[in-house]
């Protein structure tokens, strides 16, 4: 027996939106969960950073999934530029996939770093699933 999906799955509607971006694309077609051996420059690298489940009495409510989007690029513009597309593509957005349906998605916070010789603009996303 097949198991349903629930926000657990949330990352493969995130990847399936930022793969089919042109955006995102015309940046890096290589999208990665949690992390990468081997990547080169620029990729993105997404995960669940957090689930609450909100108790609806009497119906079944929607979960809050929390995702990090990191993009890894060779220099500063390049990663805002790549950051901005992702942006572009997630923002206030709602999306299907395998019977998973993403409600509502919402820019929470942003920070930007250095890291393994790469520039890197973090992304948090709140999800509802």
């Amino acid at each position: 027996m097949a198991v349903g999906k629930t926000s657990l799955s949330a990352g493969e509607i995130i990847r399936a939106i930022l793969i089919d971006d042109d955006e995102v694309a015309a940046r890096t077609k290589k999208v990665f969960p949690v992390v990468t051996d081997s990547a080169e420059l620029p990729y993105i690298l997404y995960r669940r950073t957090q689930l609450t489940k909100e108790a609806v009495k009497g119906r079944v409510g929607a979960d809050t999934v929390g995702i990090e989007i990191l993009c890894y690029t060779v220099d500063y513009t390049e990663g805002v530029e790549l950051a901005e597309a992702v942006r572009a593509a997630l923002d206030n957005v709602q999306y299907k996939i395998d019977g998973l349906a993403m409600r509502s998605c919402k820019l929470s916070d942003s920070e930007e770093g250095w890291q393994a010789d790469a520039y890197v603009q973090q992304l948090v996303f709140e999800v509802k699933i």
